[in-house]
């Protein structure tokens, strides 16, 4: 059983000549640490948005881990873990205050909560910080709760939208490391970045997209094997047109 499956995906906004996914079929194996990619405007945050239930399309099948939105939205809701782009936190609130607060809105009990709040504190090198507001925070620590929050409930699935966009080295490199290792346990990962060169890296499988459609898909180490970098592929593949 694959992680998820989408087959004859189309979205289109309205008012907008083109739909931001048209047409898209891909699938994505139960434990891959798989890239999303493509310029801006290609329709990767629609596909994630779509993939995690945020919107409807107005066509195609999304399944995931072989159950459908339409049937099974409740059960698909527990499994997946979503990082948006944009950090989603309370900056008036503790990182604590946040993640307790996400944590009851998942459905989890005070107890878990702890529990789980106390691991990820520690983890991520914020537990001296535990009584400083979000506000307060740098943009990598903000970032690092954002992912927290999507793990309080151990999904089995983490959709990751732009999770390293504007933060520090460190920052970068510490939520990579921990990315990684949760794939190595097991979690199916879906990322979009436009760190090429980190994606090469951490992902086994990427496809890369334009204007709603799949251009490639693949084995990474397959799309790289002829010497020349994911970038370099990318940019043959979607031109040098820049992409406001």
């Amino acid at each position: 059983m694959d992680a998820i499956s989408i087959k004859g995906l189309l979205h289109q906004y309205k008012g907008v000549n083109e739909p931001a996914v048209n047409q898209l079929d891909l699938t994505i194996p139960k434990g891959a640490f798989y890239g999303l990619l493509g310029p801006n405007g290609a329709g990767k945050t629609t596909a994630i948005s779509i993939i995690s239930g945020i919107l409807k399309s107005n066509s195609g099948s999304v399944y995931v881990l072989g159950k459908d939105w339409n049937s099974d939205a409740k059960s698909i809701k527990q499994s997946i873990g979503l990082v948006p782009q944009e950090i989603a936190l309370y900056d008036t609130m503790t990182a604590i205050e946040n993640l307790n607060f996400f944590g009851t809105m998942l459905g989890l009990d005070s107890k878990s909560i702890k529990t789980k709040t106390d691991e990820l504190m520690e983890e991520f090198g914020l537990s001296d910080h535990k009584k400083k507001l979000v506000e307060n925070y740098s943009g990598g620590m903000k970032r690092r709760v954002n992912l927290m929050v999507a793990l309080m409930h151990d999904p089995e699935i983490l959709i990751l939208d732009e999770p390293t966009v504007g933060i520090d080295v460190h920052s970068r490199h510490m939520i990579n490391t921990y990315l990684k290792g949760l794939n190595e346990k097991g979690m199916t990962i879906l990322y979009t970045s436009h760190q090429l060169d980190e994606t090469e890296q951490l992902c086994d499988q990427v496809c890369i997209m334009d204007r709603g459609k799949l251009l490639v898909e693949g084995k990474t180490s397959e799309l790289v094997s002829d010497g020349r970098s994911l970038h370099h592929h990318f940019i043959e593949l979607t031109g040098k047109q820049l992409r406001d």
